[in-house]
Parts: C-alpha cells; sequence; structure tokens
C-alpha cells in the first residue's frame, strides 16, 4: 500500500509542476496570446529589406510609342517600366505580373477605350491602382469614366512631369497601403484561429487535469484514510496525519488554479438566485474562526442592504477569501467592518475594512496578479498568494468588479455585484 501511495505521489507532482507551468504562462506576463499580438503588429526585418529591394512594376499603355518613352524615361529609376502599345500587349503583361502595383493608360486608342481597359483589369488585379491620360474636357463625362473603371485620378494631356511623378508616387503609397492592410489581415485571421485553438486546448487541458491530478489525489486520500483505519504506532500515526494534511493541501492548492484556469477559459457555471447577504457570514470556515478567535477581532456589520440576487456559493467563495485576508493582515483586538449597500445600477456595493498595515502602492498595482506573496520570498510562505485573483475571476464571472485600496487606517476590498 505504501509503495502505491509514493507511486501515486510522484504521479501528483509531475501533474502538478505541468498545471503550474501551464498557467504561470497564461496569466503572468508570458502568455501566448501576447506572442500572437506582438507578431501581429511586427514585420520582420527580411521582410523590409525584400520590400525595399525590388522595384515595383508599374504599366504603361499607350498607342503612341513616344508617350511610352517619355512615361518610361521619367519613372525608370524608381519604378520597372512595363510598356504596352496595345491592350492584348497590356494583358500580356497583367498575366505574367500578378503583384503590379500602378497601371497607366490612355483614354483614347483604337480598340478600346483607357476606361474600358482599366475597369476589365479590375478582375485580375483589383488592389492595383490605376491612373487615366485623358485629353477630355468635359468634367461629367471624365467623373463618369473614373467611377466606372474605379480610377485613382485622371490627368490630362499634355501632362505636368512633376504632378505625374507625384501622383504615381502618392498611388504606390496607397497600394502598398493597401497591400499591408491586405497581410494584417491575414496575420490578423490565423492569431484569431490560434486563439480558438488555445481556448479548445484549455478547455481540454481542464478535463485532462481534473482527471489526472484529482484521481490520484483521491487514491492517496482514500489509502491513507484506510491507513488510519487500522492498528498504527505512534510514529505511523504521525506519518499518515502529515500525509493527510499535506495531501488536503495540495487537493485545495489544485482546486484554485484549476478555478483561475477555469475563470480565464469561461467554465464557472453560474447559479442565480437571490438570497439575504448575511446567510454569507454563516458557518465561516475554521481558519477564519480560528483567526478571529486567536487575534481577538470582531466582525462588525453594517448591511444597509439585505438580499441580492446572484450565485451565492460563488459569492460567498470570493468573500470568505478577502476576509481571510482581512483576519490575517488586520492587527489584534480590532474590527474587521463588513458593509452591503445598493449602488446606483441596482447591484451591490459590498466592503470588507480591517484595521492594519497599508499597503504600499507599488504592490497594490499588482496585488490581483496571481502568485504574488507580499512576503520575503526567502522565508517560509503560506498559501499560493491566489487569494485576490480567485476573487477576482469569481467576480469577472458574475459580472461584477474587485478594488483594493487603502483607508486611513487599514485596507477595503470593495466588491461591486452587478
Amino acid at each position: 500500500m505504501l509503495r502505491r501511495l509514493e507511486s501515486l505521489a510522484r504521479k501528483i507532482v509531475l501533474g502538478l509542476r505541468v498545471l503550474l507551468t501551464i498557467v504561470c504562462l497564461d496569466l503572468i506576463g508570458l502568455d501566448p496570446r501576447s506572442t500572437l499580438r506582438y507578431s501581429v503588429q511586427m514585420t520582420t526585418a527580411s521582410e523590409k529589406t525584400t520590400a525595399v529591394s525590388v522595384k515595383p512594376y508599374l504599366l504603361c499603355l499607350d498607342d503612341e510609342i513616344d508617350n511610352l518613352d517619355a512615361l518610361e524615361r521619367i519613372f525608370r529609376k524608381k519604378y520597372t517600366v512595363l510598356k504596352a502599345l496595345t491592350p492584348v500587349e497590356a494583358f500580356d503583361h497583367l498575366d505574367q505580373h500578378p503583384h503590379l502595383a500602378v497601371i497607366i493608360s490612355d483614354q483614347r486608342m483604337p480598340q478600346i477605350t483607357g476606361v474600358e481597359f482599366l475597369e476589365k483589369s479590375i478582375a485580375t488585379h483589383p488592389e492595383a491602382i490605376r491612373i487615366l491620360l485623358t485629353g477630355y474636357t468635359d468634367i461629367d463625362s471624365v467623373i463618369g469614366a473614373v467611377n466606372q473603371g474605379q480610377i485613382y485620378r485622371y490627368l490630362t494631356k499634355p501632362w505636368d512631369p512633376v504632378d505625374l511623378q507625384n501622383t504615381v508616387d502618392q498611388a504606390l503609397e496607397k497600394f502598398s497601403l493597401r497591400q499591408e492592410l491586405k497581410n494584417k489581415n491575414k496575420e490578423l485571421e490565423k492569431a484569431l484561429t490560434e486563439l480558438q485553438n488555445l481556448d479548445q486546448a484549455k478547455s481540454q487541458f481542464m478535463i485532462l487535469i481534473n482527471h489526472e491530478l484529482k484521481t490520484p489525489l483521491t487514491t492517496v486520500l482514500s489509502f491513507a484514510g484506510l491507513l488510519k483505519e487500522t492498528v498504527l504506532s505512534d510514529e505511523q500515526n504521525l506519518f499518515t496525519d502529515r500525509i493527510l494534511k499535506s495531501s488536503e493541501k495540495l487537493k485545495s492548492i489544485v482546486d484554485d488554479v484549476l478555478l483561475v484556469v477555469k475563470g480565464e477559459v469561461g467554465l464557472i457555471p453560474v447559479k442565480v438566485e437571490n438570497f439575504k447577504i448575511d446567510t454569507i457570514f454563516f458557518d465561516l470556515p475554521p481558519e477564519i474562526s480560528l483567526s478571529l478567535k486567536t487575534k481577538n477581532q470582531t466582525l462588525r456589520f453594517d448591511l444597509k442592504k439585505s438580499e441580492m440576487t446572484s450565485d451565492p456559493q460563488l459569492v460567498k467563495t470570493a468573500v470568505m477569501r478577502a476576509l481571510q485576508n482581512a483576519t490575517k493582515f488586520g492587527r489584534a483586538q480590532s474590527d474587521i467592518l463588513i458593509q452591503a449597500t445598493a449602488s446606483a445600477d441596482s447591484g451591490l456595493l459590498l466592503n470588507i475594512q480591517n484595521q492594519g498595515p497599508l499597503i504600499s502602492q507599488s504592490v497594490l498595482d499588482k496585488l490581483l496578479k496571481p502568485f504574488l506573496l507580499d512576503e520575503n520570498v526567502m522565508n517560509h510562505s503560506v498559501g499560493m498568494g491566489l487569494g485576490l485573483t480567485i476573487c477576482q475571476t469569481l467576480l469577472k464571472a458574475l459580472g461584477g468588479k474587485l478594488a483594493i485600496f487603502n483607508t486611513d487606517d487599514g485596507v477595503a476590498v470593495h466588491f461591486n455585484f452587478k
């Protein structure tokens, strides 16, 4: 039996290490989702280098070779210029260059108009920026053509070289922004999929941990209980008591950590009902009753609102966590004030206030983070620093908020129940 207990204990320790590692990664700054958000915001240096080193493609369509040569002379330093005397040549260039950035087309040509060509180019190159060269002076005709061909700008002949170059540069900038937005949207979709997979993995993880940790832990408690019912020596009784005490403590830790993880993935069930607030404080946990008795502390109630509608079990669990901290850090022979008032939105404001040392601002800023112990880490600590984190997790599940602040002579925990 002892050998089996030893084997189960090893299995529990291994499972607990996995549990705490994943929870730490998820909750205290090493969240995989932060990496996803970071990757969406950043572009690698290699991508930037590639974007700079490759000239963007510019397609020029005009039935006059002199105009094409003039356009090439203007843009050849910054662009790879593709020249086409006919729409057929232009369509060939479109087929060969799917990432073409800017298209310039003359309006009046023998086979088709520039607007017709630009309109057809939308099917294969919807993100390319289109510029029309025209000799028309009828503004209504030009506006209609621009709308029909999704044309960025039109320029009249003869063109101003500086104006034309600025127009094309602006068109390229617009094309680059479109491409960047498209890439970011793809990355966001990928990140969203990964986040959804991560949430699904968390749910599966919860099921796995519940089985792989709690099953052997329950077995240890059962066998230790059976040992207590047998005839044991004083030393064996001492060892068995320690096994039971440590197992119960480990079970409490596992339950707390799993509760935080459940809250993160939204798996905490909520059963709403109407109940009296003072019933929360019936049957106080033994550790709170012992602390009140040992330190001669008194609970003082000021319940201006006597009832609330919520999940009584979750509310009691959250309040007891805060009350345990209030008794632990409150001064001996002091009062612990518990107030309940109606909030402006017909909810409930519940305050638990002790008399004792204040909390520094640096600690207040991070007090709701998990595994925070405001003690010397080289000394033995009681608990895992999850009390207020669990309060916040439960309040979140109930649609409420938690706040902690210093008073004149102590610390107050403020529950805002919706």
